[in-house]
């Protein structure tokens, strides 16, 4: 076993996600029994479909933000050829480069940046028996995941996790091309097949002395994105920025937001960002995939209380708003949709068992 793949089965921030839930499978029946309900998280978001179970459509989810938040987004219908989407993008102004990914999605499947008419016309072709959504390309270098919930009937709420997200880099030496520094880079190892894909055009190039070379952009950690612990950046000024935000979607009550920044002191103020991803249930605390400040122990153990807030916050749905919860047939018919959604994204993209 090489020393990266022996990393890699040392290091849990690596392991599936499955080593995540399953341990605690046990904690969520007790929860339903309590709950009298296997669908108790049912009630948690309410102006969000299954309360953001990860089966949701992000266009419309995305559509509950306040505009000066949300990035420039279309819709793209399954079966809907370029020339058809063309002009939405022209009147939309959307220009390149772009952000294309499927209107339902997990951990960051086939979203994508592409650079011009020939690339998007092609990723359409590809998929185009999914809905997708177009985004404008965000110039914001730095991005974050916060979250957040609010007990129903409370008029503040709590932030219980932030995550600093830091793409996929190699730094030039002024000798060594793109290709050798990702071979030298224990990180970037780890992720090989996906960024050798990813910047094909340029794995000769050598990077200046000192130069900074991003490998991916998109910010999701099954992409090679490193997750950093943010928490020492809670304060009663971001809590602030919650509530409001809070308040401006009615019905949110549990999730994490995925945010685009220029600088952290102008996202306190609510200024220069953009909030790419609004998820509600299925948000987990991802500071916790920094095994640097913290064991798999611990890991578990803010899983299982962040399951816990979903229970409190679903039963008072329950109790005060008339929010009912789900049967277990609806339960059962999620989980074959899930297995169906996902075995036709397999069927289009090969890469896809990497990324669940």
């Amino acid at each position: 076993m090489g020393i990266s793949h022996l990393k890699k089965f040392t290091n849990w921030e690596y392991w599936p996600s499955y080593m995540f839930y399953v341990p605690l499978l046990p904690y969520a029946f007790y929860l339903a029994i309590k709950a009298r309900s296997f669908g108790f998280f049912s009630a948690v978001n309410p102006s969000i479909e299954g309360s953001g179970n990860g089966l949701e459509s992000k266009y419309k989810t995305l559509q509950l933000l306040p505009q000066k938040y949300c990035p420039k987004t279309i819709y793209v219908t399954k079966g809907e050829n370029f020339e058809e989407i063309a002009p939405k993008l022209t009147s939309n102004n959307i220009q390149f480069p772009l952000i294309i990914k499927p209107d339902i999605g997990f951990r960051g499947l086939l979203v994508t940046k592409v650079k011009d008419e020939n690339e998007l016309s092609i990723y359409i072709k590809k998929y185009n028996s999914i809905n997708l959504i177009i985004q404008e390309f965000i110039e914001y270098k730095n991005e974050c995941g916060i979250l957040y919930y609010r007990i129903p009937a409370a008029k503040t709420g709590t932030i219980t996790s932030v995550t600093l997200k830091k793409y996929l880099t190699v730094i030039g030496n002024g000798n060594s091309t793109i290709l050798s520094l990702i071979l030298n880079d224990e990180r970037a190892k780890h992720y090989f097949k996906l960024i050798t894909e990813l910047n094909k055009d340029r794995l000769k190039t050598i990077p200046k002395n000192n130069e900074e070379v991003i490998l991916n952009i998109i910010g999701n950690h099954s992409k090679g994105t490193q997750f950093i612990n943010g928490n020492n950046l809670i304060s009663s000024q971001l809590t602030n920025f919650m509530n409001e935000l809070n308040a401006d979607i009615k019905g949110w009550f549990y999730g994490r937001i995925d945010i685009k920044y220029h600088n952290f002191d102008e996202l306190l103020l609510g200024k220069n960002i953009k909030i790419i991803e609004i998820n509600g249930v299925i948000s987990e605390p991802t500071h916790i995939y920094d095994s640097s400040k913290g064991s798999y122990l611990q890991a578990l153990v803010s899983i299982k209380n962040h399951w816990k807030i979903i229970y409190l916050i679903g039963i008072k749905n329950n109790e005060i708003n008339k929010v009912s919860f789900t049967n277990l047939n609806y339960l059962i018919s999620l989980y074959f949709n899930y297995k169906k959604y996902l075995k036709k994204v397999k069927a289009l993209n090969s890469n896809a068992k990497n990324y669940f």
